[in-house]
């Protein structure tokens, strides 16, 4: 009987010959990803546990998006913090306002093609867009890792999602995950694997990949994996053949398989305050909304901007209504210049921030107060997540998003 993805992942990283699902493993770990938030509770956990020295500084990275820029006082901390455990560690990979971690990740080439990654934030799981295991943990977990670079899982079932033929004009991949999501429910997939596969799934483009696996935590999943394909070795710059064991054996055993026609997906919106209660934006047209949010480390990146830009070139937003827009990374924000699009989206009316956080984790740039409607990019609509529990969160896609920023209430792109 052949393997799983994630468990010929696992297999590499234990040096096992043969893995199953429910068994206890120690993996050695390829990288780690601390952000801003957690930097201080994981270097007080490191010193508690008797460490002086990272098992690898150059497996190490840390990220500062979070809190970026600061709208607090005591985040001032978490950097001072930072600061001083890069400089005593020697840690070379550090990024102060580069962009949203999850993008910088595979970005910047830190996670790959049948690595083990972990980071502290639960959408972790973004870097199986490039076929590697990644997953979010606690900064217990972290501190352990950085004295040791070993961590210990339980090897996941695995459900195998095939997405077969194209998508109708004006779906997008967050449509997809969102339609998943609400057919596996919030707790669907809990500690198991998603393993996307398909005609329509070989057609994606790595950030829509990347749009998948970020928000497959929302079912609880492990991790979220894509095979290694051309497009995989394009972007990881790595040749095809050393990549392409990284896809799981055609005699592969799942716990379940379930199969879409891509023809069938229609634009949804998750709808307030759940992510897997899912409709279509058919039924909720109409709904008036205050502001709308283009961004997050699950639809900041140029396609989606692209997408934004072409509904909006030549257009003014609603009256009264505020379009923020936040790039996910540094570099995504300069190419959006280049292509025009951030000349499109402020003439019409758009509101542009520094790539980062900020809003999606309610900390800067925008959030809301009771009563206020918005439609957003991002992954989460939890009560009190983008302001105080009375506002009202509708998550969508960039196409949906631009579309409702033109009309002043929730539409559907045509």
């Amino acid at each position: 009987m052949g393997h799983t993805l994630i468990e010929k992942i696992i297999m590499r990283g234990t040096g096992e010959a043969d893995v199953r699902p429910g068994q206890i493993v120690t993996v050695g770990v390829d990288r780690v990803m601390i952000h801003d938030i957690f930097i201080p509770f994981v270097v007080d956990k490191f010193k508690e546990m008797g460490f002086t020295k990272v098992w690898d500084p150059d497996k190490v990275v840390l990220i500062y998006d979070h809190l970026v820029p600061t709208s607090a006082v005591e985040d001032v901390r978490h950097f001072k913090i930072g600061d001083a455990f890069v400089k005593e560690q020697g840690l070379a990979h550090f990024h102060r306002a580069d962009g949203i971690c999850h993008q910088l990740m595979p970005e910047m080439g830190y996670a790959r093609p049948g690595q083990i990654v972990f980071g502290t934030d639960s959408h972790t799981t973004t870097y199986g867009c490039v076929g590697c295991f990644s997953s979010g943990i606690g900064y217990t977990e972290m501190a352990a890792i950085l004295g040791t670079g070993e961590m210990w899982c339980r090897v996941p079932e695995t459900i195998r999602i095939v997405i077969d033929g194209e998508l109708p004009k004006g779906v997008y991949a967050k449509d997809v995950i969102l339609t998943v999501i609400g057919d596996l429910r919030a707790d669907g997939a809990t500690y198991k694997a998603l393993e996307f596969a398909g005609s329509c799934v070989d057609g994606m483009s790595i950030s829509s990949r990347m749009t998948i696996s970020n928000m497959s935590i929302e079912c609880g999943a492990k991790c979220a994996l894509f095979a290694a394909d051309e497009k995989t070795a394009g972007y990881t710059g790595q040749p095809l053949e050393e990549i392409a064991w990284v896809r799981a054996d055609d005699d592969a055993d799942y716990e379940r398989v379930i199969h879409y026609n891509a023809a069938d997906f229609v634009p949804v919106v998750a709808c307030p305050s759940q992510v897997d209660n899912i409709h279509p934006v058919s039924e909720k047209a109409g709904t008036k909304v205050d502001q709308v949010f283009l961004g997050s480390c699950t639809n900041g990146r140029l396609e989606d901007l692209a997408v934004a830009a072409e509904i909006l070139k030549g257009k003014k937003i609603a009256p009264g209504l505020k379009l923020i827009v936040t790039p996910a990374s540094r570099s995504i924000y300069r190419e959006a210049i280049k292509a025009g699009y951030i000349e499109i989206l402020a003439e019409a009316g758009g509101i542009i921030t520094q790539p980062g956080c900020g809003l999606c984790c309610g900390r800067a740039g925008g959030i809301l107060t009771d009563g206020e409607t918005v439609v957003a990019t991002n992954n989460r609509n939890f009560l009190g997540r983008m302001g105080t529990s009375g506002v009202n969160i509708y998550l969508s896609s960039p196409a949906t998003a631009a579309a409702t920023a033109l009309t002043g209430v929730i539409t559907a792109a045509v």
